[in-house]
């Protein structure tokens, strides 16, 4: 598919300010003249309606600031009706926003501002891949997969602070292996350290013995140390010993539905050509791999690698200010789902050889762990670029060391 910002000669430039309910429409000729400003419904056929109604005129550039969930049906609509489809970004819409005069926050507004920008910064928008039925099926997998991974961090630190609150060695003991099956089973059985006590050493082990063969011995004199070193017991114990089985119970239904999450994950990934490309990286798995291929594509949006570093984030900024700031330093925009997938997978490459020669040179020039990882980020992401432009696999360089 072509980029939106290289295309020319369109007679209509729509802008939606995308709602649950209602929608709010405004479509510029190519001179700027509005040819329609009013509130569009959320429906199929008004919808289609209007797109069909400015079709009239020429080729329809349709610019949405939400493609997915409530922009989902506008999207689709105006695909089938043979309209043009392309994103405008929130944070390029709000700074383009701040061109225009006015601080009024409207939908008429914002409708507006998406239209003036299709017009006239073609180089703002960022294509819709929604079309694709695998990206689509998987970008709803994925979100779902992040909400459950949210659910995990804040049950897990609900269990780390119940555990800090009334017996602090425990914690220091089991906070580490959390997800542990052996340690869930002991706190859905037992609930903390009174019942712990309670049933003794030989119990203990029999539950961590089958769920932990290799380090059942570690982990049992791990807890029974712990337990030792207080003998008192803290107000609040006992409401503890009946919250924590049950938060117990919660995290171990949402890790097995993030593993469920990640088959469904992996199957939808197998069938985009583009999956085996970017997993033949190394450090990037089905999670990492999925978010890249939803916020990047196949990477034509992006005329050459630094256009793809700056969106995600990884380019470094040049302040200068006369003679007093000088120096480049990390971007704070870009696409941050994009990002953190980019740092994610080059913190879990730093086993492969290539990758941990260009971190440990980085590190030898005197940068601190986090700047040579974003160092290492930005450089695979210049090898994704290449891959994803040529479809070929990952191709291991020699490894340089520092």
């Amino acid at each position: 598919m072509e980029e939106p910002s290289a295309r020319r000669g369109y007679a209509v430039f729509l802008g939606l300010d995308v709602g649950k309910g209602e929608h709010h429409a405004t479509a510029l000729d190519p001179e700027g003249h509005r040819m329609h400003d009013r509130p569009l419904p959320q429906d199929e056929h008004a919808l289609r309606a209007l797109f069909e109604q400015l079709s009239e005129h020429g080729r329809v550039l349709v610019v949405v600031d939400q493609p997915a969930s409530i922009g989902a049906l506008p999207v689709a609509v105006a695909r089938d009706v043979g309209a043009d489809v392309a994103y405008l970004p929130g944070l390029a819409m709000r700074r383009i926003a701040d061109l225009h005069p006015g601080n009024a926050k409207t939908d008429a507004r914002d409708a507006y501002v998406i239209a003036e920008a299709a017009r006239t910064l073609p180089h703002a928008l960022r294509r819709v891949d929604t079309g694709d039925e695998a990206l689509a099926d998987l970008e709803v997998i994925v979100g779902f997969d992040d909400d459950l991974a949210a659910e995990v961090t804040r049950v897990t630190n609900r269990i780390h602070g119940l555990l800090t609150q009334i017996h602090p060695a425990l914690e220091r003991a089991i906070g580490g292996k959390l997800h542990h099956k052996a340690i869930l089973e002991l706190l859905h059985r037992y609930g903390g350290p009174t019942g712990l006590r309670a049933v003794g050493k030989k119990r203990i082990a029999n539950v961590v013995r089958p769920r932990a063969p290799r380090s059942h011995h570690a982990i049992v004199d791990a807890i029974m140390a712990a337990l030792d070193e207080q003998s008192v017991t803290v107000p609040g114990t006992r409401a503890a010993e009946l919250v924590l089985p049950q938060l117990a119970d919660q995290l171990t239904a949402l890790l097995a539905q993030r593993e469920q999450a990640a088959a469904q994950v992996e199957e939808m990934l197998d069938a985009h050509p583009l999956a085996a490309v970017l997993t033949s990286m190394p450090g990037i798995g089905v999670r990492t791999g999925a978010r890249i291929l939803l916020e990047v594509g196949d990477g034509t949006t992006f005329p050459t690698p630094g256009h793809l570093a700056a969106y995600a984030g990884l380019a470094p900024v040049t302040r200068r200010s006369g003679s007093s700031i000088r120096g480049e330093h990390p971007s704070r925009g870009g696409n941050k789902n994009l990002k953190r997938a980019m740092f994610l997978s080059a913190f879990a490459a730093l086993s492969d050889p290539t990758s941990r020669a260009y971190y440990d040179r980085k590190r030898a020039q005197g940068k601190k762990h986090n700047a040579a990882l974003i160092c290492l980020a930005r450089r695979r992401c210049d090898v994704i670029y290449a891959m994803l432009r040529d479809g070929t696999p990952y191709q291991p360089g020699p490894a340089t060391a520092a």
